[in-house]
């Protein structure tokens, strides 16, 4: 990427590297790079021109990050006045936010937002994600629900919660409010992803999803084993009409060639 100087990052928080024209970059480091506007595309979307895009790298190489020291920070610090850049794989370890909202705001440890929490952690409190200790007081690492007061977290376990369980499952943990909590962790620099959650997707149904396809008698009569199904005749398997959770080939349940239908034993 020609804005983050870096190649393998999680597509989650840095977005998949965008090329053409000679250029690459990563959807998110374009998103945060200040000076640049989006445009309205035909398809109803927004893109960049190309030369805006050349002229933030251009404006980034003389300017030097406040994490690493090195040069090429194209993300600015929003508050006006601070003039303090840095890459967007830098903003964790310095403890940056940036906003994945609206105009993708960015802020340095300085003047980044502080949480809306109005207690620190009871002393031996423990993340409620990995179960190990939280910080005693409320900081940049941990983070606590502005509704209960009471669920800790650490933020890299609240991150990674946040990309699971995407936007319509993402909640408090303790006392399962999601509208405030959502506002909060997005303000704190949270990514929540618009997409289901990880647990919903048709991969992880598919066991559920699968059809049926062996023969169950007690003693299965079919030459090529239980597995095996005809369209028709003999071992034509049939499955129950009521749970089609049981299978059955005709001949093993001594079923007419007319019969259509069958009921397993439980059934």
């Amino acid at each position: 990427c020609q804005l983050c100087h870096q190649a393998q990052l999680d597509p989650d928080l840095y977005g998949r590297k965008r090329q053409e024209q000679g250029l690459c970059v990563h959807r998110y480091c374009l998103f945060f790079a200040s000076g640049l506007y989006p445009v309205p595309t035909g398809s109803g979307r927004v893109g960049y021109f190309s030369s805006h895009v050349q002229g933030v790298i251009e404006r980034a190489a003389q300017k030097i990050c406040c994490v690493c020291g090195k040069s090429g920070a194209c993300i600015n610090c929003w508050v006006l006045g601070c003039g303090r850049s840095f890459h967007l794989p830098c903003a964790l370890q310095g403890e940056c936010i940036t906003q994945y909202f609206d105009y993708y705001r960015a802020f340095c440890s300085r003047h980044r937002p502080q949480q809306a929490v109005d207690r620190d952690p009871e002393p031996h409190t423990d993340c409620l994600l990995c179960f190990e200790a939280v910080d005693g007081s409320k900081s940049y690492t941990t983070m606590g629900c502005p509704a209960c007061q009471h669920a800790w977290f650490h933020r890299r376990c609240i991150q990674g919660h946040a990309l699971r369980a995407g936007i319509s499952a993402f909640q408090c943990l303790l006392c399962r409010d999601k509208e405030r909590f959502q506002r909060e962790m997005l303000r704190m620099g949270i990514r929540i992803p618009r997409r289901p959650p990880a647990w919903e997707t048709i991969e992880a149904f598919e066991g559920l999803m699968a059809r049926h396809s062996r023969c169950d008698a007690s003693e299965c009569l079919c030459p090529a084993g239980s597995e095996q199904a005809e369209e028709e005749g003999p071992w034509q398997l049939l499955l129950c009409s009521s749970c089609a959770a049981e299978g059955t080939h005709r001949s093993c349940s001594s079923l007419r060639d007319g019969a259509d239908s069958w009921e397993c034993q439980g059934c």
